[in-house]
């Protein structure tokens, strides 16, 4: 799979930290002593840079095909939307143009949409755009990884997987989280490994900077990457165990610093000069973030939130929202499921090899603790150990999105994995087998995953054996003749990896076509994927007669309405930035507003108008129950029903009231 005249004749097994441009000898790194001497680097091979242009030109090609057909997102890009009106809509990431409540997470992932929307317009495309780019940074930095820790080949390689992976183009074709959380923690490892080759103290405080920031994207998730890094730096820096500790924790505590700032922001705002927090049931961004985001998604294994004021009514369909999704059930196998393993986990073998063979070979020449080798290990390894296990037991919803930060550590892994099989092969011995084998066993992996969806470009498996065959017979070939011997290699490394990529590559390239993946959905691309799924950019024709009716009789109120969801405020807020106030937040069990609160704003003249679900038949079973029911009852007792005829008709209006305030300062019947 690789030329074989990339890399040095010499097994990695003969050098103690062979395929490291940064390399340090482990003889001169002492526990105590100053700091190594940098050594020169190692000349950029001519094919490089090319090579690197085409992988970042084609993962570009992959994400940002098509996007002009983009959809919305409708939740989060009626936030976007709104966050584009006015700096507190911004920076707390307000669902609504009101600035009445925020989203139901951190909004520091949608700030750069929201920055391309102002500087482009507000437009599905403008949206997709920054998650694009990010990702194709992603596959850049990973190469920059890689390179520094295994070699040129094993970064071109990562760079390559990485690129035809379908979480990592599924990222770049959507606007939900995993974009820049993925590229903020593989810039903390960048810093990390960094600050391992001198035991810089300023460099892995930058790393906890870049994790502090990606926790604005994702919240708790974000601290998972940190054992890895703090492994890393605890075991391969060049310096006392006493200063490596203590490096630790001052950059823990930077880490927290950043992390806490938006949380520390909020709440020393009064709450009536911010949005309410979403998720909570008492305004609180410690509630939303520790509660509603990380506490409730552990459940299933028995972990209670209600304690930390987040809402947890509801939970079992706020978390289980992937129904008709592939299985999710919360176990390890769960990351083997079809649904999750077409998305992310195509490279298991081939990581798995690249992990345990490894830190077998450094176990067996007692690398020192310094070896820069061991470091990278070590690092992607306790990685994908951890994203693995709380992805495992902790409910996803559904959303194949969340696999992105798992597939970077599977590249790198993998593409070790197999750059040391190369160089076994090509070196003869008793493991010459290794590549062979993994090939095939990578292969049979792919195919079983095709085989989950027959109707899914069935001919793919069939051509990836074929491919796998080929390799199998040239490279056998090969060790029998003399002549032509290299030529003959050469073709059949490239049959095998050509075996590897197809299916995987197969799946991705799906996304462009709008049969398979419409950009701005939510990430899913290949066999499991559904188009469409956006938001509609504009007004139905019954829509706009109630928006016209709304807006002509707004009266300077602050709201057009209030209705009785997110669902029901969107498709305003696209359309036309409408300024409605939706009750119940995301879930719909959220208490606000209050039934205080909404008739102070009715008192000031804020908002004048209500609107309301249609009851529900009697002798129907239902699931759910309506949100805030207080407000239901008083609104239906004290305002006037609007006729239906004045702002319609149309089935899926709701039912409009116009409440009046009292001249007592009490809201009454109109």
């Amino acid at each position: 799979m690789l030329s074989p005249h990339s890399e040095p004749t010499a097994p990695p097994e003969a050098k103690p930290t062979t395929g490291l441009a940064t390399a340090i000898p482990a003889a001169r790194s002492r526990d105590g002593g100053p700091p190594p001497a940098r050594e020169p680097r190692a000349p950029r091979p001519s094919y490089e840079l090319p090579v690197l242009l085409l992988i970042a030109a084609v993962a570009a090609m992959l994400c940002l095909w098509g996007i002009d057909h983009s959809v919305y997102h409708v939740f989060y890009a009626s936030a976007v939307r709104s966050m584009t009106d006015n700096p507190v809509a911004f920076f707390y990431g307000s669902f609504d143009p009101g600035n009445s409540i925020t989203l139901d997470k951190l909004p520091g992932f949608m700030w750069p949409q929201a920055l391309s929307a102002l500087l482009f317009g507000f437009h599905p495309w403008a949206l997709v755009l920054p998650q694009a780019i990010e990702m194709v940074a992603c596959v850049l930095l990973l190469h920059l990884l890689v390179r520094r820790w295994a070699g040129v080949m094993a970064g071109l390689l990562s760079a390559a997987f990485l690129a035809l992976t379908p979480v990592t183009v599924g990222l770049g074709r959507s606007i939900v989280e995993d974009a820049p959380f993925v590229l903020l923690l593989l810039l903390a490892a960048e810093a990390t490994q960094r600050a391992v080759e001198r035991a810089r103290l300023r460099t892995l405080l930058l790393a906890g900077v870049w994790v502090g920031v990606a926790f604005q994207c994702k919240m708790v998730e974000a601290w998972a990457v940190l054992p890895a890094l703090a492994v890393t730096y605890l075991v391969a820096a060049p310096a006392t165990l006493r200063r490596r500790a203590g490096h630790v924790a001052v950059a823990g505590v930077v880490t927290l610093a950043v992390s806490a700032s938006w949380m520390a922001v909020a709440t020393l705002t009064p709450a009536q000069s911010r949005p309410y927090i979403d998720g909570t049931t008492d305004n609180s961004a410690y509630s939303m973030v520790v509660g509603y985001n990380f506490l409730t998604r552990f459940h299933s294994v028995g972990v209670d939130a209600a304690s930390t004021g987040s809402v947890v009514s509801g939970q079992a369909t706020h978390h289980a929202s992937g129904a008709g999704h592939p299985s999710m059930g919360n176990s390890v196998f769960k990351m083997f499921s079809p649904g999750l393993a077409t998305q992310t986990g195509w490279l298991y073998p081939l990581a798995a090899l690249g992990l345990v063979w490894g830190l077998g070979v450094l176990w067996r020449r007692r690398a020192a603790r310094t070896d820069r080798t061991l470091a990278g290990y070590l690092m992607w390894g306790v990685w994908l150990a951890t994203f693995f296990a709380a992805f495992s037991f902790g409910s996803v919803t559904g959303h194949t999105y969340y696999m992105g930060v798992v597939a970077v550590a599977l590249s790198a892994l993998s593409a070790a994995g197999l750059v040391r099989a190369w160089r076994a092969y090509r070196d003869g011995g008793r493991r010459a087998w290794v590549l062979p084998a993994a090939t095939v066993a990578n292969v049979a992996w792919c195919v079983v995953l095709t085989l989950c969806y027959p109707h899914f470009l069935g001919w793919q498996a069939y051509a990836s054996i074929a491919l796998c065959v080929l390799f199998l017979a040239l490279v056998g070939l090969s060790r029998m003749r003399a002549v032509h011997r290299q030529r003959i290699l050469a073709a059949g490394l490239a049959a095998g990896l050509a075996s590897l990529l197809l299916v995987p590559a197969v799946w991705s390239a799906s996304a462009l076509s709008p049969r398979y993946n419409q950009a701005g959905g939510m990430g899913r691309v290949g066999p499991s994927s559904r188009p469409g799924g956006g938001g509609p950019s504009r007004l139905t024709p019954e829509r706009q007669r109630f928006l016209a009716y709304l807006t002509a009789h707004r009266d300077g109120a602050k709201y057009l309405a209030a209705v009785p969801g997110w669902a029901d405020a969107s498709a305003y807020i696209l359309a036309a930035n409408a300024s409605m106030l939706p009750m119940g937040g995301f879930t719909g069990q959220v208490p606000y507003p209050t039934l205080d609160r909404l008739r102070k704003l009715i008192d000031s003249g804020e908002l004048r108008y209500v609107a309301l679900k249609h009851p529900r038949p009697a002798g129907k079973h239902h699931t759910t129950t309506p949100p805030m029911p207080s407000v239901t009852r008083w609104v239906t007792s004290h305002c006037t029903a609007v006729p239906p005829s004045e702002y319609g008709p149309g089935r899926h209006l709701p039912l409009l009231y116009r409440c009046a305030p009292a001249a007592g300062g009490s809201s009454q019947r109109s």
